[in-house]
C-alpha cells in the first residue's frame, strides 16, 4: 500500500508498517505462502493454552474415568498431538514443519479443564500456530467426549465453552553448526 492509499484508508504505510505489515500477500493483494528458503535454521518453541468450562457434574465424572465414551483426557492428549502434526494441512498458509516435541498438560478445575500444548521444531519457521491447533483440537475433544453430559433439555449447551486460547511463549534459538 503506497503512503498516499494508507493515508486515505487509515492504514499503515508500508515505510510505517514495519513487522506488522502482511506477509501472506504479494503486492497485488493475492494470498501467498510466504517464502522461509533463506531463513536459517533454528531452534524453535511455542506454547498455548486454552480452557473448556464444563459443568462441576462433567469435570467430575472426567476425573473419575465415568465418561461412557471413554478416558477424556487420554482422548484429548492424542487429539491435540494429531492435530500439531497435520496443521499444514488445514491451515492453508502453514508450512509442513518437522516436529520434534509435543508436550501436553491439563489443570482441572471445579468447572474446568485447561489445556496446555508446548510444540518444538528446529526449521525455518515457528510453530506457533502448530500449538494453536493442538490446544484448539484438544479441547474440542474434551466437548466431544462430554457432549451428552453437557447437553440440556433443549439440545444446547449452556454451560460449556472454550475460551481464553492464547500463545503463552514464543522462543527461538540459532542451531548450533
Amino acid at each position: 500500500m503506497s503512503d498516499e492509499e494508507a493515508a486515505r484508508s487509515g492504514g499503515p504505510s508500508a515505510e510505517s508498517a514495519g513487522t506488522d505489515a502482511l506477509t501472506h500477500t504479494d503486492e497485488a493483494g493475492d494470498v501467498q505462502m510466504v517464502d522461509v528458503g533463506a531463513k536459517p535454521d533454528s531452534s524453535r518453541r511455542a506454547v498455548a493454552r486454552g480452557e473448556i468450562r464444563l459443568t462441576p457434574e462433567t469435570v467430575a465424572a472426567v476425573e473419575a474415568d465415568a465418561v461412557e465414551k471413554g478416558d477424556v483426557l487420554a482422548t484429548a492428549r492424542v487429539g491435540a498431538v494429531q492435530a500439531v502434526k497435520h496443521t499444514w494441512e488445514t491451515i492453508p498458509m502453514c508450512h509442513q514443519i518437522p516436529i520434534t516435541n509435543v508436550d501436553t498438560e491439563f489443570a482441572v478445575g471445579d468447572d474446568r479443564i485447561e489445556l496446555t500444548v508446548a510444540v518444538e521444531t528446529t526449521g525455518k519457521t515457528g510453530c506457533e500456530m502448530e500449538a494453536l491447533e493442538g490446544v484448539t483440537t484438544g479441547l474440542n475433544t474434551v466437548w466431544d467426549m462430554v457432549k451428552a453430559a453437557e447437553k440440556n433439555a433443549d439440545g444446547g449447551y449452556p454451560d460449556t465453552r472454550i475460551s481464553d486460547v492464547e500463545v503463552v511463549e514464543k522462543r527461538k534459538r540459532p542451531t548450533e553448526e
